[in-house]
């Protein structure tokens, strides 16, 4: 949150978790989608330089560089070139087109601090720290003296103080009236909201796009085999498990949320044919089937973070898969031994690659190729097939086993009427309620 707030990239989110100008004014694509052309506007460090394309540039290259430590270097691989044309002009080559390299622009991993420092070019500034407390102060301010122009001064409302803490003492600032925000909520914490003094009204969620799920961690012993993969995916209620947390969690069956840049709709696993009063006994049948008279017990271990909500679900998980006759033992998140581990990530960009990759740590070797390979499509209708491919290959292989949308929230004081629910679970700061002018 403080890197979006002191810093922005080429591109920046807006309310709605679209694309708006952050360094650059405005831009063109060309050459059949492989050039996009970028032209800054007037902006400065917090030193007082003119922003310019050779500040920028050498930034940009190395956080695309092979072996860049970021999560998004997988997904930068068609950039070939970045090239400053003029002090104000800035192009981006690409090896192949890609449609979503602007909502990958607008990535904090990709926000351009000034040289040597932790800021950029705003939104805000760093006015002050003081006792866990960030005070942040809008660019627009910082030129004008406030006892020379009055009216250059920012108003009290304009001024946000930032603080990270853990998401019970967040909620408590929250409901005694102490703070106007809480940004950053998961399933973790969320069973201590509904028990606090916050008013419906002020508990917002998103309609996150990415995965919450299983990861098949192990694919030896008794989930080598894809029925007792599948098996699992099935004994698991989630329409109930999802209700136990909050009305309007959506849960989901599939790997992709909608069809994305695939030539297909969303792939569907052979179990979501399956009637929900049916799926137990189908589960439990693949299970008899696989054990014959083998007694001896199989123990799952479920990778989880830690936190109440963690808890909730690992206690859901185990009563689900406790039903197959199997144990259950939970694991720290990183733990090497899990055979099943949770993803819970909000995905970047809505390309359906990123899905795939993400639900493939490990899948089959053919299907981790052919997903490695769909970033050197020439073009977008062939992307679009193997998009299609690996989607239908990676479900029917049931390395991943899909549970919801992630699940993210925020406490929002009334005031802040343009707080906007989407998809990326991204609210700016400068973007919470109207211009006061």
């Amino acid at each position: 949150m403080l890197r979006l707030s002191t810093a922005q990239g080429l591109v920046r989110f807006d309310a709605t978790g679209g694309i708006e100008p952050g360094l650059a004014e405005r831009w063109i694509v060309i050459d059949d989608g492989r050039s996009v052309i970028f032209r800054l506007r007037e902006a400065e460090w917090p030193d007082g330089r003119a922003v310019v394309a050779a500040d920028i540039v050498p930034v940009l290259r190395r956080a695309v560089a092979r072996g860049a430590a970021s999560p998004l270097t997988p997904y930068l691989t068609a950039i070939d070139e970045i090239v400053a044309m003029t002090p104000e002009v800035i192009e981006v080559r690409l090896s192949r087109p890609r449609p979503d390299i602007l909502k990958l622009f607008a990535q904090p991993e990709l926000a351009i601090p000034a040289r040597g420092g932790e800021e950029g070019s705003g939104p805000f500034r760093i006015a002050d720290r003081a006792d866990g407390w960030i005070m942040l102060r809008p660019v627009t301010h910082l030129a004008a003296s406030d006892e020379a122009e009055d009216d250059a001064a920012p108003r009290p409302e304009e001024l946000v103080r930032l603080r990270g803490e853990r998401a019970g003492m967040a909620i408590t600032r929250f409901a005694t009236r102490a703070s106007d925000l809480v940004e950053g909520g998961t399933f973790v914490d969320w069973p201590m909201v509904p028990l606090s003094d916050v008013a419906p009204a002020n508990i917002r969620t998103d309609a996150a796009a990415g995965l919450f799920g299983l990861l098949v961690a192990n694919r030896d012993g008794f989930l080598s085999q894809r029925d007792n993969r599948s098996a699992i995916a099935l004994a698991i209620d989630r329409a109930a498990l999802t209700a136990a947390f909050a009305d309007g969690w959506t849960p989901s069956d599939a790997i992709l949320p909608e069809t994305l840049d695939s030539a297909s709709p969303p792939a569907q696993p052979d179990w979501a044919s399956v009637p929900e009063p049916e799926r137990l006994a189908a589960a439990q049948a693949r299970i008899a089937l696989f054990r014959g008279d083998d007694t001896t017990p199989i123990t799952l271990r479920i990778a989880l973070p830690e936190g109440p909500g963690a808890a909730l679900l690992y206690g859901l998980l185990a009563r689900a898969i406790g039903q197959l006759g199997l144990i259950t033992e939970r694991v720290p998140l990183d733990d090497p031994a899990a055979d099943l581990r949770l993803i819970d990530r909000v995905a970047p960009y809505d390309s359906a690659r990123w899905y795939l990759r993400a639900a493939c740590q490990p899948c089959a070797a053919p299907i981790a190729q052919l997903i490695a390979e769909i970033r050197m499509a020439p073009d977008m209708p062939t992307r679009g097939r193997m998009l299609a491919q690996a989607d239908s290959a990676l479900t029917a292989d049931v390395a991943y086993i899909p549970i919801a949308r992630p699940l993210r929230w925020s406490l929002v004081a009334t005031r802040l009427r343009q707080w906007t629910p989407n998809a990326r679970a991204i609210h700016p700061l400068n973007r919470l309620r109207p211009d006061p002018r």
